[in-house]
């Protein structure tokens, strides 16, 4: 059960993951030991899952962001098993979703242009069957984060 205390910890570290435990402990009101205690145990317990740098796409060269939207031929799990293989062999994939309604998969692609795209479209449709696919090219992010809403935290 996260605390409000939890709660401010999640939050300052979805902001800054690097913060030093001396400013954390700061932003919570703790100390600094029974502020790292915390924090291990919210890591220990899966709460924090990892800790990663998020880049900046267009200083690295992957401005394009692509939505495929997926129909597939038949529902089976030797097709589910050898599409989960096929995208995980594809830096490019970053996000895929399972769905209800009219399209089956949702995957979010990042690449440095919409020929880029067309590659990874053959390399798919070269090695798996599609009932459809249809493609779209974000031209703006209009609200784009990582940090998960914390207010549900600890509320079950």
């Amino acid at each position: 059960m996260l605390d409000r205390i939890d709660r401010k910890i999640l939050e300052s570290l979805q902001e800054d993951a690097t913060i030093p435990i001396v400013d954390l402990s700061e932003a919570v009101g703790l100390s600094q030991t029974p502020c790292w205690r915390r924090v291990k145990k919210l890591e220990e317990s899966g709460v924090i899952a990892k800790r990663v740098a998020l880049l900046d796409r267009k200083l690295i060269n992957v401005p394009t962001t692509v939505f495929l939207a997926i129909k597939v031929p038949r529902h089976e799990k030797a097709w589910l098993d050898t599409f989960r293989t096929i995208i995980g062999q594809i830096p490019e994939i970053m996000e895929a979703y399972r769905l209800t309604g009219d399209i089956d998969y949702l995957i979010r692609l990042v690449l440095p242009s919409v020929e880029a795209y067309d590659d990874i479209y053959r390399q798919l449709i070269s090695r798996l069957d599609f009932a459809g696919l249809s493609a779209s090219i974000s031209m703006e992010v209009i609200k784009y984060t990582t940090a998960v809403p914390l207010r549900y935290a600890g509320s079950q």
